[in-house]
């Protein structure tokens, strides 16, 4: 069985840092993506970075784009998003989630459609 448990988040000042972690487990696919959204009140959820198992090519939305960092450690099969320069409307639900059929170097690589397995959220909050 597939699970994914985020970690990490937290109640943090603007310009500050945050590291989520999103442990994976029940993989049988060595060809699968994990990806990182969130979902702010009222708005639809975004993709923001999602990075591939098999080759660790990465991927980001242009609105966290030189803020955020993602990466792996395939030993612990885990999955970490470091933030930086944390904005007041980076405050959100983060959810890890996990493609196991990526369309890679297309828009859908970022798409919560496209997403077979999803974690239970971490809540973030940026006070100004």
């Amino acid at each position: 069985e597939v699970q994914l448990v985020e970690s990490g988040g937290g109640l943090v000042q603007a310009g500050g840092s945050l590291r989520l972690s999103c442990a994976a487990s029940g993989f049988i696919f060595d060809d699968y993506v994990i990806g990182w959204f969130r979902q702010a009140p009222g708005k639809e959820r975004e993709g923001i970075s999602c990075i591939s198992m098999l080759n660790d090519n990465t991927y980001y939305a242009d609105s966290v784009k030189g803020r955020f960092t993602i990466s792996s450690d395939n030993a612990k099969n885990t999955v970490y998003l470091l933030m930086n320069s944390l904005k007041s409307e980076d405050t959100a639900v983060y959810y890890c989630a996990a493609d196991i059929s990526p369309e890679y170097h297309t828009p859908s690589i970022l798409s919560q459609y496209e997403y077979d397995y999803w974690g239970q959220g971490a809540q973030v909050t940026v006070s100004s």
